[in-house]
């Protein structure tokens, strides 16, 4: 995980978070650079999570078989 353990949950509720600051056009452009690399580390922090539960999934379903 490329954070102290942030559920899933957490990350994608912080994500929206950002997103919805960014589309607000409010912040500085220094702000929003912060912001988007923030996110960027969000999104990919959501996408390990997906990525290993599909692995778990395809891994019961390969047993299953």
């Amino acid at each position: 995980m490329s954070e102290k353990k942030i559920s899933y949950e957490a990350a994608r509720d912080e994500l929206a978070d950002v997103v919805a600051k960014l589309e607000g056009g409010q912040s500085s452009l220094e702000e929003s650079l912060a912001l988007w690399e923030r996110g960027e580390a969000l999104a990919k922090i959501c996408q390990e999570w997906l990525d290993g539960a599909k692995a778990k999934l395809d891994s019961v379903k390969k047993a299953s078989e």
